[in-house]
């Protein structure tokens, strides 16, 4: 079994999820519901999928996690982008999470990419 919690894409997913996280308790109480919700289950989804797909025997599991996870983080970077139009999020804090998204983007994609490569070698 892998163990998820070296990978540097799950410690990435997994940082920017806590950030989520502490950013929305300022959100206002009637989004609890709302985005709030909609945006923790989107971070959250990244290095979730991340670790059970660790937990997976083979490679072509693992890599559909991974790609679950990858399509988390395309949500999780819309409802940023909607919650910093909205004014909840100030522009500091819009630039450092679009910061967070991209390099979290960058990592999970080497490890897809490093992934595929292990398949199509066996």
């Amino acid at each position: 079994m892998r163990n998820y919690k070296t990978l540097s894409a799950w410690q990435k997913a997994d940082e920017l999820t806590f950030m989520i996280y502490q950013v929305t308790k300022s959100f206002p109480v009637e989004e609890t519901y709302g985005i709030i919700s909609q945006l923790r289950r989107s971070a959250y989804s990244v290095p979730s999928n991340i670790a059970e797909g660790c937990g997976r025997e083979s490679n072509v599991e693992y890599l559909r996690f991974l790609s679950i996870a990858r399509g988390s983080l395309s949500e999780t970077e819309y409802f940023l982008h909607l919650s910093n139009r909205l004014g909840y999020l100030s522009e500091s804090d819009n630039g450092r999470f679009t910061e967070m998204v991209n390099q979290t983007f960058a990592t999970l994609s080497g490890l897809i990419r490093a992934v595929k490569m292990s398949i199509q070698k066996t």
